[in-house]
């Protein structure tokens, strides 16, 4: 199987939901950090939930962070956190949610931040 990776750069990708064994080739492909930005059963029980993402993103070694956002409803205390962890988490870092789209806009405004901070 293969995940559907946007690249922004070098150090940042997104994609949609992951699942925990999905995490083996996010490995395989140089990640060194996750961000999952998907509320837990958004859309019901068949979603991963983020705990068992994390159990599976540790035993490989990778370092992971649960940042959950509503579509449509990112806060400013997200985006200020997201800033953070894209400089604290060891890169390359991948973001996912239901479909790339949410981790895309949290990041662009992420960056947009710590440029304005910089």
């Amino acid at each position: 199987m293969s995940i559907g990776i946007a690249c922004h750069n070098a150090l940042f990708g997104t994609a949609g939901q992951i699942t925990p064994a999905d995490l083996v080739e996010i490995a395989a492909q140089g990640y060194k950090s996750v961000i999952n930005n998907r509320p837990d059963y958004e859309e019901g029980p068949e979603q991963p939930p983020h705990d068992s993402i994390q159990a599976e993103a540790l035993k490989l070694g990778l370092n992971y962070a649960f940042l959950p956002v509503v579509s449509g409803a990112i806060t400013l205390e997200q985006v200020e956190e997201m800033a953070r962890l894209l400089k604290t988490l060891p890169e390359p870092i991948l973001a996912f949610c239901r479909s790339g789209a949410r981790s895309t806009n949290l990041y662009q405004m992420a960056v947009h931040l710590n440029q304005e901070r910089s």
